[in-house]
């Protein structure tokens, strides 16, 4: 279910996207069980984090190629207490969208080796690229990314640019907002569910970024010419 390396990311980013931690004083400790656990991960949280394990709950499937798939409810994601987008002072030019996957994909060595990776990269206001993770599942690369990203109190990223390499799922979307983020682009289309959410969180969505070309399906205020 995952490409192994950056465990402790993957489970801080998931913890973040589902709305269990905030801050990364509320996580004591990430470690590895040992290996008779196999490949089970122990998070120790603050006693002061009310942890509520039925918020976990969904109706999931799973695939190597999607991770974990469900929580569908747009209700449900305003009420996680997910840091408000601003609405302005943020904006990005055409032209550094345009770069933006050839950038990405210079820095994923073991998709250049195997062409079976999903990528998750962040990017600031001027296009540079930050950072950048790889993994079998997309949902993963982009936990992975977000987790490096709290560990290292950065969050809420509200000048930033996140690129996903295939399409935009609700799901993925879900994640951007919990983390803050005003700008996803997809390599690939949008569901119609992350479309919606994403005008909903006044998030600015983009598909289909290749060849020089992408189509804005919401909050287009932010993108300049």
């Amino acid at each position: 279910m995952r490409t192994p390396g950056n465990d402790a990311e993957l489970a801080a980013g998931f913890l973040v996207g589902e709305g269990m931690v905030r801050d990364p004083s509320e996580i004591v400790a990430i470690r590895h069980l040992g290996p008779a656990a196999g490949n089970e991960l122990q998070v120790d949280l603050h006693p002061s984090v009310d942890f509520d394990a039925t918020r976990l709950d969904r109706h999931f499937y799973t695939t190597s190629s999607c991770g974990v798939c469900g929580k569908t409810s747009l209700e449900a994601i305003e009420t996680q207490g997910a840091p408000a987008i601003p609405l302005e002072g943020f904006t990005v030019e055409t032209r550094l969208i345009h770069n933006l996957p050839d950038l990405a994909r210079g820095a994923q060595p073991v998709f250049t080796q195997t062409g079976g990776l999903h990528a998750a990269a962040l990017f600031d206001e001027n296009g540079n690229l930050l950072d950048v993770r790889e993994d079998v599942g997309r949902h993963n690369g982009l936990d992975k990314l977000i987790g490096r990203q709290f560990l290292d109190a950065a969050l809420p990223l509200h000048r930033r640019i996140l690129l996903v390499s295939g399409r935009a799922s609700f799901e993925l979307l879900q994640k951007a907002v919990m983390a803050g983020i005003p700008v996803v682009a997809a390599i690939g289309a949008p569901s119609s569910l992350a479309v919606e959410l994403a005008n909903r969180a006044h998030i600015t969505l983009l598909g289909f970024v290749r060849q020089n070309q992408f189509n804005i399906y919401s909050a287009p205020w932010r993108i300049v010419s």
